[in-house]
């Protein structure tokens, strides 16, 4: 992480109480200072200080292509600043409190955000691990599927970490990104390669040296850019757009995606051979509804990081609690569990923090959304009485498939059945003219 301040401002002294605390954090005195570093070594984030000119360093940003993303920080700023960093591209603005050791803590908190590890004990997600020290220590790229919100970063970040690579692992996303951009991006640029390029630009593929790069949603890779990452993987060489010189692939490849890549490589937009090259390991982050008996030591770890990271004392979750959040479909996977973990640690009054205090992102509790079994550990019947198994059956498969959001994976987990009886039944009730909620 990057973060631009004056030196002898509250923001900077702060940063380096937070370097000095062991936070892997570098600084810059000012913008110009910061694109120099950005140019040459890249960042994950960047945190910046809005007296300093914050819409400038987004302009030269865009600029030069560069698609890090960019918090704006303040201590008592002017509105005006705030408003204005966030029209210019900023990810968001962050208000700091006045306490220096309250704003390290919180600069801490957000590199421990960006760099965590998979937490749980479940046989479904200690298979997937032991594939994962399996192949860590070859150079082999590696595949890694799941779906949205799984852990696969988590789960290349641990990769690299059982690899014994040296650091960095440098994540980029390929996702949403303009073709052009991206290739500056991974591959760097050299001057007025394309208007704008004012200076030479280390890519990532370069800076990374031997450490790791990991490619998030491959399969939105252009299709110019897949034949040139591939040349890469063949010839452990690539050039810098506008450059003559030849550098030195020496990084380990991980790559994710969520999306089925071979109907990509049957429809034409996915090169079959980078698949195959990319595929030489395969490892699949199963879903949170699979491994539901981590989702409290899940929800502890991130209760205490936000709790340390928001200045709030820990709130253990009550029985209850847990037990909806167990029973919840979790159509959104790891990410939407820390999220909605983050809002109950800020909402919650009490001593515990209660299943009134779970909600989705549009604020409905989640309690709503889940069926819990009585004490005794029966389900009420009384409103089935009367009707036929089949009407029974019909009604439990489209509530949960409605309150999993359309996630046919996370439905047939919760029902205990395969998915693809879950497709057969849905097949039958869409030629019998019953509405069938959509695809996730």
């Amino acid at each position: 992480m990057l973060l631009i301040g004056a030196p002898g401002s509250e923001f900077r002294r702060a940063a380096e109480l937070a370097q000095g605390a062991g936070a892997e954090v570098s600084m810059a005195d000012a913008p110009a200072l910061a694109l120099e570093a950005l140019r040459e070594q890249g960042a994950d984030l960047v945190m910046i200080d809005v007296l300093e000119d914050a819409v400038g360093f987004l302009d030269d940003l865009r600029r030069e292509r560069f698609v890090v993303p960019v918090l704006a920080c303040g201590i008592s700023a002017p509105a005006e600043r705030a408003v204005a960093a966030i029209r210019a591209g900023a990810r968001d603005y962050v208000p700091l409190p006045p306490q220096r050791e309250l704003i390290a803590a919180a600069i801490a908190s957000v590199v421990e955000r960006q760099a965590q590890v998979p937490i749980g004990g479940h046989p479904v997600l200690d298979r997937a691990m032991a594939l994962a020290a399996a192949v860590a220590p070859s150079g082999a790229p590696v595949l890694v599927l799941g779906g949205k919100g799984s852990g696969k970063e988590m789960m290349a970040r641990e990769i690299h970490r059982l690899s014994g690579r040296p650091d960095p692992i440098v994540s980029v996303e390929c996702a949403g990104v303009a073709a052009d951009v991206l290739e500056s991006e991974l591959f760097g640029h050299e001057a007025g390669a394309f208007p704008g390029a004012a200076a030479r630009r280390v890519g990532r593929l370069e800076s990374v040296r031997g450490g790791t790069i990991f490619l998030r949603e491959v399969g939105a890779l252009a299709p110019a850019t897949q034949a040139r990452l591939l040349a890469a993987l063949i010839e452990k060489r690539f050039g810098r757009l506008g450059g003559q010189a030849e550098i030195p692939f020496a990084a380990r490849l991980i790559a994710s995606t969520s999306m089925d890549l071979e109907a990509a490589v049957a429809a034409g937009s996915f090169r079959e051979d980078l698949l195959v090259r990319l595929s030489l390991a395969r490892i699949e982050v199963p879903p949170l509804a699979e491994h539901d008996d981590d989702i409290a030591a899940l929800a502890g770890h991130f209760i205490a990081q936000f709790a340390r990271g928001d200045g709030l004392s820990p709130r253990p979750l009550s029985e209850d609690a847990i037990a909806v959040l167990r029973a919840y479909g979790w159509p959104g996977n790891i990410r939407e569990l820390k999220e909605c973990i983050h809002r109950a640690a800020l909402l919650a009054h009490g001593p515990l923090i209660e299943a009134e205090d779970l909600t989705r992102a549009d604020g409905s509790p989640l309690a709503a959304l889940v069926s819990l079994p009585s004490a005794d550990g029966r389900i009420e019947v009384d409103g089935l009485i009367g009707r036929t198994v089949e009407e029974v059956e019909r009604e439990l498969i489209l509530g949960t498939l409605e309150r999993c959001h359309g996630n046919r994976t996370s439905a047939s987990n919760i029902l205990g059945i395969s998915v693809r009886t879950m497709r057969n039944k849905l097949r039958t009730f869409i030629e019998g003219g019953i509405a069938v909620p959509p695809a996730a």
